[in-house]
């Protein structure tokens, strides 16, 4: 099986790590930031509004949970590709992903014509 050249790996692997690095950090805070991790909440008797926007800050913040793991998850399949050697073919065809995509997208694991099919599809 062909590989993808080493020199645009390389790149990828550290535009990936760095933006899995950001994306944790930005989950840790948003843990912190989620007023229903604060143990004093169940003994506060807080006024109905001070409950509602509670709740909105934490169903808010649970979307935003939701969509990094979403991102993590896609990123440590990408890594996962490149430590396999099947990094920038796609999933689909087998051909290989553009490297303006991969650069643009790097956790893309199908190459344009292959998407626009999916696309059509769902």
């Amino acid at each position: 099986m062909q590989k993808y050249p080493a020199s645009i790996l390389k790149k990828i692997k550290e535009k990936l790590l760095e933006e899995q690095k950001k994306l944790t950090e930005r989950l840790n805070k948003l843990n912190l930031e989620d007023p229903f991790t604060n143990p004093d909440r169940i003994n506060d008797n807080a006024a109905s509004d001070t409950d509602a926007k509670e709740e909105v800050d934490h169903e808010r913040i649970e979307a935003l949970k939701e969509e990094i793991s979403t991102d993590l998850r896609a990123i440590s399949e990408a890594l996962m590709r490149i430590k396999k050697g099947t990094y920038g073919f796609c999933e689909k065809c087998g051909k290989m992903i553009d490297t303006d995509r991969l650069n643009i997208y790097p956790t893309a694991k199908f190459c344009i014509s292959c998407e626009k099919k999916n696309a059509r599809k769902a």
